[in-house]
């Protein structure tokens, strides 16, 4: 492995394990069931996929290009992940009831995974900017990109299940009543700004 993808490699582990939306969900998920967890980090995975692939042939500079349908599609993202933080908070009041549902705490999280990560308009810009940093001069575009792309997705690929399953290691304590009413407000509140920045974020810009 040669200089520039170390170097690479260690940038875009950065970037993965950066607490955001896509963390929040897997640990949303994970309290649920550990398969529900690992659904959803193979979700987020996936949506990485998308933006690398995106990015290596070339939508990222259309929405660059475009500032209109970038903020299209920021709305749509962040009105997803506000969706979510709006839908967790409501749960608190089941648990506070003593009711606990499962599947309602985490339906569909593959599907959650993958929206969360893939309405996120700013990954694919971030990939636009960054992978070409790691192209050496004269080599083939393309063949490089695609590798470096494999990386990002290889290291979500680790790092998500990782979380999920470490999530339900700590599943005994983390689903005891108090605990769990905490963790579902924290996941909720950070989803709730999280999507509430990114709607408001192309407001403040226009």
């Amino acid at each position: 492995m040669d200089g520039q993808l170390i170097a690479f490699t260690g940038v875009a582990a950065g970037m993965v394990a950066l607490p955001g939306a896509d963390f929040t969900v897997v640990v949303r998920s994970a309290l649920a069931s550990r398969r529900a967890g690992l659904a959803c980090a193979l979700g987020v995975a996936c949506g990485l996929l998308l933006h690398t692939a995106l990015a290596v042939a070339g939508v990222a500079a259309v929405l660059a290009a475009v500032p209109t349908l970038f903020r299209a599609v920021q709305l749509a993202g962040g009105a997803y992940v506000l969706y979510l933080g709006v839908r967790t908070l409501r749960t608190l009041r089941a648990q506070s009831a003593g009711v606990t549902d499962r599947a309602e705490a985490a339906p569909r999280p593959l599907r959650q995974g993958f929206l969360t990560n893939a309405l996120n308009p700013k990954a694919p810009l971030t990939f636009l900017s960054l992978l070409p940093q790691f192209v050496p001069a004269g080599s083939a575009a393309v063949p490089r990109t695609l590798l470096l792309a494999l990386i990002v997705v290889a290291l979500a690929l680790v790092w998500f299940p990782a979380v999920a399953l470490l999530v339900d290691r700590l599943g005994r304590w983390l689903r005891r009543p108090k605990a769990a009413r905490a963790v579902t407000l924290a996941t909720g509140t950070a989803l709730t700004l999280l999507g509430s920045g990114l709607l408001l974020e192309p407001l403040w810009a226009a």
